[in-house]
């Protein structure tokens, strides 16, 4: 949507159809980063949905001068600190299953995040910073580390617009940033292709599509062959954890007994992954089950992280086939 100077001129003078106008440009971008600070796919759309009401409610406090998508984001990044400072919620993070708000974020929604003209956010979604992985890790860090990291390493904001944002000094914010990036390098894989969000390759769709017909087919040997020997799965917001392919054996044999099911590849996190839809006995339909993300390594499938149906709508999903 293209934004005239008057458009922007009429929102700080409180037009609301104009500011409704210039706030929305940015909703998903905005929802982006309060995904990273939040894990959390619906959290994130609260938080964006109080972001806009602080900034209408607050738009005397704009001044002008700034850019009013740089303001936007300052505002989002402290509806998230409050809302992480409510929850209090911390964690240790060595395997999804200990971050059970995490939740997976549609890559057809990740393509309509940055505006064509403003690139640096494009890039940083394109990077690792959306991976799981590196979501995970960041839910170790307190909110205003986990800010200041996202800030200056994510967004590439200086220091003292950083500092700006979460009311502090430059020296805070870059004593913040320094332990955030130390605390983040403990928890990350030290391979970092091993948590890196490239799109997709060819070998690890054409891997879905193995995934996919192993599944169906309840060919519970191709499925392992596909799978590395140190695979895990886990499956937020329950706690289980599954390391090995011995230890995911009996899942297989799990789905088998279920039902009928249906797979369809999509993308996750700039991860592959596929939607489950299971037809048990009895019923005429196949109905939305699950999501199973993955991540590849030496074309093997090193680990699945499984997620309900809740969120197949925002990747576009019918609830039923």
């Amino acid at each position: 949507m293209a934004v005239t100077d008057r458009t922007v001129t009429a929102a700080i003078a409180g037009d609301e159809p104009a500011f409704a106008a210039l706030a929305e440009r940015h909703r998903r971008e905005l929802h982006v980063h309060c995904y990273r600070m939040l894990a959390s796919f619906d959290e994130a759309e609260d938080a964006v949905q109080e972001t806009f009401l602080k900034a209408w409610r607050g738009l005397s406090g704009f001044d002008g001068g700034s850019q009013f998508r740089a303001w936007l984001y300052r505002i989002a990044t402290n509806v998230c600190l409050d809302m992480l400072r409510s929850s209090s919620r911390r964690t240790a993070a060595t395997s999804f299953a200990e971050v059970p708000w995490l939740q997976p974020y549609p890559d057809v929604l990740l393509d309509l995040a940055a505006p064509v003209d403003e690139q640096p956010e494009a890039v940083a979604i394109s990077r690792e910073t959306i991976s799981l992985a590196f979501l995970a890790a960041l839910q170790v860090l307190p909110p205003r580390q986990r800010a200041a990291l996202i800030a200056r390493d994510v967004l590439g904001w200086p220091a003292s617009e950083t500092a700006s944002a979460l009311g502090t000094s430059v020296a805070a914010a870059n004593s913040a940033l320094q332990r955030a990036r130390a605390t983040m390098q403990a928890h990350l894989p030290h391979k970092r292709a091993e948590w890196s969000a490239r799109e997709p390759s060819a070998e690890e769709r054409e891997l879905v599509e193995q995934f996919i017909a192993a599944h169906e087919r309840f060919d519970a040997e191709a499925a392992l062959a596909i799978a590395a020997q140190d695979i895990r799965v886990t499956m937020p917001p329950l706690p289980y954890c599954f390391d090995g392919l011995e230890a995911i054996r009996p899942l297989m044999a799990d789905a088998a007994a279920m039902g009928e099911w249906r797979l369809i590849p999509v993308g996750a996190n700039r991860m592959p992954a596929a939607a489950s839809y299971l037809r048990r006995p009895g019923d005429s339909q196949f109905r939305a089950f699950k999501l199973d993300v993955m991540r590849v390594e030496a074309g093997m499938i090193a680990e699945i992280t499984t997620f309900s149906a809740e969120l197949f709508a925002a990747f576009g999903l019918e609830p039923t086939l």
